[in-house]
């Protein structure tokens, strides 16, 4: 059976001194406020759809990781996932241009070419790595602690 997560936004004003809020689920994701400063300029206490993108790839990536790296018969003991989403202006628009999951592992079994190997898979399953794949560019770097 199929999952269905749903977020909701609202946006108030224009582009440049508007403001707005998303959140998840109640209790899930909690409301947040987001801006195009935030975006653009500076993160002060709000969000940007990049972060949250960021967020929602090293959570999946980490997840899948997990999952491969069990598979092998080598479960970690932690993994530490940071992904940082490029926004940047091409041309006349606006895009996600890269996705960058920076991954130390604490998995006392694996040796670091098999961490690596995991590392890269997870890297291509995910499915958020799958949503990105073809628009934005992935880069994975691992690396036993």
């Amino acid at each position: 059976m199929a999952a269905k997560r749903t977020a909701q936004a609202v946006w108030e004003g224009d582009l440049a001194k508007g403001h707005g809020t998303v959140h998840g689920a109640p209790g899930a994701l909690p409301t947040v406020s987001v801006s195009w400063a935030a975006r653009t300029e500076h993160q002060g206490t709000q969000t940007s759809p990049e972060e949250l993108l960021a967020a929602a790839h090293a959570s999946c990536y980490s997840m899948a990781l997990s999952a491969g790296l069990g598979r092998m018969g080598k479960p970690p003991q932690r993994l530490e996932v940071t992904a940082t989403a490029t926004f940047d202006k091409v041309g006349e628009a606006w895009k996600v241009t890269t996705m960058e999951l920076d991954v130390v592992g604490h998995v006392p079994q694996a040796t670091p070419e098999e961490f690596q190997a995991a590392a890269k898979a997870a890297g291509e399953g995910c499915p958020i790595s799958g949503a990105l794949k073809g628009n934005v560019a992935i880069s994975v770097r691992s690396k036993l602690a």
